[in-house]
């Protein structure tokens, strides 16, 4: 990662605290001399704006403010060497562990090349109808493929490297990075993978057989999923934000992306940290030193 030039401003709609804190990240960076672009779907003041795609390609760092959801719309779309500094407005975030308060304080630490960053594994995904590409996908948390509206059970067959894997009758399966694993499928009982970890994990959703069971696959997988035919009501759905209609017979192909994303890592806490906050694991006994003793 080279000199940072130009900043990448994503920001959470609808949200006029994302707009206060991004003024005031905007009036450190000019003061620096440091190029300002702002995402086109949140606009702010009189900032040059770019399309996501865009804004990827003209950035040297991205810095989001809002909370996951708002990283996961822009983290689909970078490379490794673009990293992302995700500050959070509200609770704790997986992905976004900066608060509001140390927001300027790290953004100083990274324009000036003192940051770290955690290289986290993203999905490719492909879906194929009968001979043809019709749509390819990038994910950082997950591909789900899962029933619709009429919540019917989605038939599915999936194979791993090209070879027969198992059949699947439940709500749907997900595919997730390790990331993702405290995302939806930890909501079905998959496990927690931290995220050095290179894996991919396949978690069912309600399958109607108990011995299908979340399963862990090495990170190069090629994990082929396909829609039983006659299949109706079932749908394919990214990071939980970007999603299509599936038919009988249609293939998903997930593998893992060429390229990783690269989130700045806080100085200031773990990832245990981070787990014990959002799921509510409470604090270690024996104070302060035995949560440094212990990595905490």
């Amino acid at each position: 990662m080279g000199r940072i030039r130009t900043v990448g401003l994503v920001l959470k709609r609808g949200q006029p605290r994302a707009a206060r804190v991004a003024a005031r990240l905007v009036a450190w960076l000019r003061r620096r001399e440091l190029d300002v672009l702002v995402d086109a779907e949140t606009p702010l003041g009189r900032l040059p704006t770019r399309p996501k795609a865009m804004l990827v390609r003209e950035s040297d760092l991205i810095v989001v403010l809002g909370g996951d959801g708002t990283l996961l719309s822009i983290a689909r779309r970078t490379g490794t060497e673009v990293p992302i500094l995700g500050i959070n407005l509200g609770e704790l975030g997986f992905l976004t562990e900066i608060t509001e308060g140390e927001a300027l304080r790290m953004l100083a630490r990274v324009v000036a090349g003192r940051f770290e960053v955690d290289r986290r594994l993203a999905l490719a995904a492909v879906l194929e109808r009968g001979s043809r590409t019709v749509r390819r996908f990038r994910a950082l948390n997950d591909v789900v493929v899962s029933n619709g509206a009429m919540a019917r059970i989605v038939r599915l067959t999936v194979s791993v490297d090209g070879l027969p894997l198992t059949s699947y009758r439940a709500d749907g399966l997900i595919v997730s990075t390790p990331t993702g694993s405290t995302a939806y499928s930890l909501s079905v009982g998959g496990p927690i993978v931290e995220p050095t970890v290179e894996v991919l994990v396949l978690s069912p959703i309600s399958p109607h057989t108990l011995s299908n069971r979340p399963l862990v696959l090495r990170p190069d997988a090629v994990v082929r999923i396909t829609v039983a035919p006659g299949q109706q009501d079932a749908i394919l759905t990214v990071d939980g934000q970007e999603g299509m209609p599936l038919e009988g017979g249609d293939v998903v192909v997930v593998r893992r992306a060429r390229q990783a994303v690269s989130l700045v890592r806080s100085p200031d806490r773990t990832y245990y940290d981070v787990l014990r906050s959002k799921l509510g694991w409470g604090g270690l006994q024996g104070g302060p030193d035995a949560a440094r003793a212990s990595g905490g």
